[in-house]
């Protein structure tokens, strides 16, 4: 036989071997849960989608959730149920006026906070059974917006990043909302206004030059990646507009390697990551904050070790909402946060069905790590919706239950009204994440 022909039957052999070892082993992309429970479903997808699910694990293993349903024809509500099965079933505990926030727990009572003039917030003394009426932490000239976003512990306090609308314009306006740090005491009453500290604020527009001259003071990157029209939207077509750059959805960490260039001894400086609308992907937004001897809390821009600001910082999925988690075993963060395929698609030639422009892609929930907030390595695909443009995995949020990641998306079937719109809240279950780093 030629031996040209042996070569390339052995290499088919070889690249049959390898092929089959990844088939089995899960493949370069992984499936790691794809498999769901349902915990809402609208009864009108047409006009009651359900958002912002939220997510929690105590110390007795029951999980607590919450997510928002918005319907047109009935008030809108927040539903809160509780698993004591890891996840395979749940029972309803509450609805409360009040949207779109998060679970968490400080000292010995469970908090649901919330968004809207006021900052509503509620509390739970019995694990999640039983839910206080709202109160609101401020005056409701104050409107705070957000999605549930994470909850950071640490020196005996919690800290929450909020997000403050601003000057109305008429468009979506992320250029000019203001991001926020809140502070409170773990072990006090966190329904007292008293017992919370705000940081000082920075609204986007403000930061960075030109923004609302539609000529922002940075170059070489592409942002922003479409024209905009600041204080309007920026037609791209039919049914399909761009509105100014700016941030939103942000979340708090801290830096705990001695090692990183960001990490303050003294524990005192927090960083903040936000979804950047830009019209690409690939790219959060950057800003730190400084606990002063005061107690006081000072945000501004984080600065790279030449002195330049790092207001943009590249995280995958960074142009959609994300979720980031800090797992002390293995000292690093996760990340949850939906993949992008074809973002350079253009507007004209996008289907009829997809939500909003090419950048907006809400079909793959996907998850990284990171030992430093900067270099993500991709850990595999939680799920996925499939190619219908209606369908959805987002705006995810997540715990850590012993070995395994527990999550609860924003989710959709070709029921839903568009990708945006979703008609489902489904749970699934990461086994074992932390055989997932390499």
């Amino acid at each position: 036989m030629n031996i040209h022909i042996v070569r390339i039957l052995a290499g088919l052999l070889l690249f049959g071997t390898v092929a089959l070892r990844a088939s089995q082993a899960g493949g370069p992309v992984r499936p790691l849960a794809d498999d769901f429970v349902v915990v809402g479903e609208s009864d009108d997808p047409l006009n009651t989608p359900l958002y912002s699910p939220s997510i929690l694990r105590l110390d007795s293993g029951r999980l607590v959730a919450a997510y928002s349903r918005h319907s047109a024809k009935k008030p809108k509500r927040e539903v809160l149920l509780t698993s004591d099965d890891g996840g395979r079933s749940w029972k309803q505990r509450a609805e409360l006026p009040s949207l779109q926030g998060r679970v968490f727990k400080a000292g010995r009572s469970l908090y649901y906070l919330a968004t809207g003039a006021g900052l509503p917030i509620s509390r739970s003394d019995d694990d999640g059974e039983t839910w206080s009426a709202p109160v609101n932490l401020t005056g409701k000239e104050l409107v705070w917006q957000q999605t549930p976003a994470n909850v950071w512990h640490a020196k005996g306090n919690v800290y929450i990043a909020y997000e403050l609308a601003g000057r109305k314009i008429d468009a979506w306006a992320p250029s000019e909302k203001a991001l926020v740090l809140l502070r409170a005491a773990e072990k006090s009453d966190l329904t007292k206004t008293q017992n919370w500290t705000t940081s000082s604020r920075l609204v986007f527009s403000d930061v960075l030059p030109g923004t609302r001259e539609n000529d922002p003071q940075i170059d070489y990157v592409g942002i922003p990646f479409y024209p905009q029209s600041y204080p309007n939207r920026q037609p791209m077509a039919p049914k399909r507009s761009f509105s100014p750059i700016g941030w939103v959805e942000p979340g708090v960490v801290q830096i705990l390697d001695p090692d990183h260039y960001w990490y303050d001894p003294s524990g005192r400086t927090f960083h903040i990551l936000a979804r950047a609308h830009t019209g690409g992907t690939g790219f959060a937004c950057l800003t730190k904050v400084v606990e002063n001897d005061d107690g006081s809390m000072t945000m501004s821009l984080q600065d790279a070790p030449s002195g330049k600001h790092m207001l943009f910082l590249p995280v995958p999925g960074g142009q959609l909402r994300f979720h980031v988690l800090y797992d002390a075993k293995t000292k690093l963060y996760w990340l949850l946060g939906s993949q992008a395929t074809d973002s350079m698609r253009r507007a004209d030639r996008l289907p009829p069905d997809r939500f909003d422009l090419a950048f907006n892609e809400r079909q793959r929930l996907v998850l990284h790590f990171s030992r430093n907030l900067v270099d993500w390595c991709f850990a595999g695909l939680v799920a996925t919706s499939g190619e219908n443009g209606r369908t959805s995995r987002h705006y995810a949020s997540m715990d850590i239950d012993g070995d395994d990641l527990v999550i609860l998306s924003r989710s959709g079937d070709k029921r839903a009204k568009s990708a945006h719109n979703g008609n489902l809240i489904t749970f699934h279950r990461v086994k074992n994440f932390r055989e997932l780093v390499y």
